[in-house]
């Protein structure tokens, strides 16, 4: 339990992502995508314990990866949808249970719901 692809075009965002998650939880297998179609073969090996996803890049959107993820067997709880609309928009199209979270990747409180969701993996990696 620890493996977790971001799929975003926005390579800065994906750059300091990554970089925070291993400088906070060493645990933690990241691997990082800024091409989406990309991501669709990881994907298809099967072996991601959470998938965040921006919900719009240009070629294929997150909604898209969201439902391929689902038809290869990733659990719809181990999905988080990222972006940078408000959080009203983010619930009418993804809305409560459809995913384990919808994020605006740039509110405070918002990264506060990812480290709270990467802490928890950080612990079960560590097997406590």
């Amino acid at each position: 339990m620890g493996k977790i692809l971001i799929v975003d075009d926005d390579a800065a965002f994906v750059g300091a992502l990554r970089d925070k998650i291993h400088a906070l939880y060493p645990l933690l297998d990241v691997i990082t995508c800024t091409e989406p179609l990309l991501a669709l073969t990881i994907l298809k090996q099967g072996k991601v314990d959470l998938l965040l996803v921006d919900l719009e890049m240009p070629t294929l959107d997150g909604s898209k990866i969201f439902s391929y993820a689902l038809s290869v067997g990733m659990d719809k709880n181990r999905i988080v949808i990222l972006s940078g609309r408000d959080s009203d928009y983010l619930h009418e199209q993804f809305p409560m249970g459809t995913c384990l979270a919808v994020l605006n990747k740039y509110e405070a409180k918002q990264k506060a719901v990812l480290d709270m969701i990467f802490s928890s993996m950080q612990r079960k990696a560590a097997g406590s």
